[in-house]
């Protein structure tokens, strides 16, 4: 799994340097930039290729454009987030191809910056079009990848361009793949596994890939209702996948064959509906009433879970413990966070995959008590999953 890395590039002064970044960032009405951690994690790859003289070109995508070049969807206000980051000035050209991406290319000095339009505009990239991905790799004289978020898709700007350059990771891809590694090839034990989320169906390829190199598996979240059913309890109107039962009931049967200890909570926040204000009350294991739903994990649930987590040496945690985006039901997802940080601060390596465990982190102001937060939601599901990424198989073994 070993790839080689932008230090591993012998001669980078004055060479063109194609940058697949990840800047699919949120822009409100306005285009201005709501959260910039996706530009902020590029930059010590830029900033290292820029101070080795290089000629940086940085090709990103943003959003989903539908019928070509949308203005709402423009990388403009990213160039200046990213020159005022950086403290000196980013070129921007209107374009991912052609004259005037080649005029623009042609004025860079040693060191200088030149962020390319969103490269979504053109319908060949996600195509991966050979004729598209060989104009791309056309524009410069290596290749570097550090998009991790879009790693699990074959693009044209992701792999196709690796067949006309040899491609190298940038440090945030090198990161993602060592500590995204380390959970599947060789984790300090105990090595606890966090669940969250709302479905089973998403997260069922990663729980058999994690079942036989975990000593702990915490599932929590909506999840968990579907592994309540499966043992014949009552959960009232909470979300269940019914044609997840028997898969659940798999991943019980599995777990016991493994000698595998499989968590769930063992109290519950519920509400007699889904609503911020709903009224609520907390109940054990079993007893949610008719017409009411489980929302969130209770205290004894979290106190249950503390004693794995804190004795853990590496914990994975995907997928929050209940609906934290309403206040009065963020308490377990809340108080899962501090004891990961706890554990990290204890000496544990902590990895939080993507998406709303992400959010869950950086709301209760612990992102800086993790080892390792993934940029890559989907990407770094499937990495757990054991799949193989083809954004990082296209590039240079070590």
């Amino acid at each position: 799994m070993a790839k080689q890395t932008i230090e591993d590039i012998k001669e980078l002064s004055g060479k063109r340097v194609l940058v697949r970044v990840d800047f699919n960032v949120p822009l409100d009405d306005k285009q201005n930039i709501t959260d910039d951690t996706r530009i902020k994690a590029a930059l010590p790859t830029i900033k290292y290729l820029s101070n080795k003289g290089a000629k940086v070109i940085l090709v990103s995508h943003l959003g989903r454009p539908k019928t070509g070049p949308e203005d709402k969807l423009r990388l403009a206000p990213i160039a200046k987030q990213l020159s005022q980051l950086l403290g000196k000035g980013v070129a921007y050209v209107k374009d991912s191809i052609g004259p005037e991406v080649e005029a623009a290319i042609s004025k860079l000095g040693s060191g200088d910056v030149l962020l390319l339009e969103n490269v979504r505009f053109y319908k060949e990239e996600e195509k991966n079009d050979p004729e598209f991905a060989k104009k791309l790799a056309s524009l410069a004289d290596i290749y570097v990848d550090d998009a991790f978020g879009t790693a699990h898709r074959a693009h044209a700007s992701t792999e196709g361009v690796t067949k006309y350059l040899k491609g190298y990771a940038g440090y945030l891809m090198e990161k993602e793949i060592k500590f995204l590694g380390q959970l599947i090839q060789n984790p300090a034990k105990p090595f606890v596994a966090i669940l969250g989320g709302a479905k089973i169906s998403g997260k069922i390829d990663v729980i058999k890939n994690l079942l036989p190199r975990v000593d702990t598996l915490i599932i929590g979240g909506g999840m968990s209702y579907t592994f309540f059913k499966a043992r014949g309890l009552s959960v009232g109107n909470s979300l269940v996948e019914l044609d997840k039962i028997e898969i659940a009931k798999d991943v019980l049967k599995e777990a016991i064959d493994l000698n595998k200890t499989v968590m769930l909570p063992i109290d519950h926040l519920c509400a007699d509906k889904f609503d911020a204000n709903a009224n609520s009350q907390y109940v054990p294991r079993g007893g949610i009433p008719d017409g009411w739903q489980g929302m969130d994990i209770g205290p004894e649930s979290v106190k249950k879970f503390s004693t794995p987590i804190l004795k853990a040496k590496t914990i994975f945690w995907n997928g929050p413990m209940g609906v934290f985006e309403f206040d009065k039901f963020a308490n377990g997802t809340n108080s899962i966070a501090k004891l990961v940080a706890e554990a990290t601060q204890n000496g544990a390596t902590s990895v939080v995959g993507g998406g709303d465990s992400v959010s869950a982190i950086e709301k209760v102001g612990l992102a800086d008590k993790i080892t390792h937060i993934s940029t890559g939601g989907g990407a770094s599901l499937e990495f757990v999953e054991g799949k193989i990424l083809p954004g990082i198989a296209c590039l240079q073994d070590k």
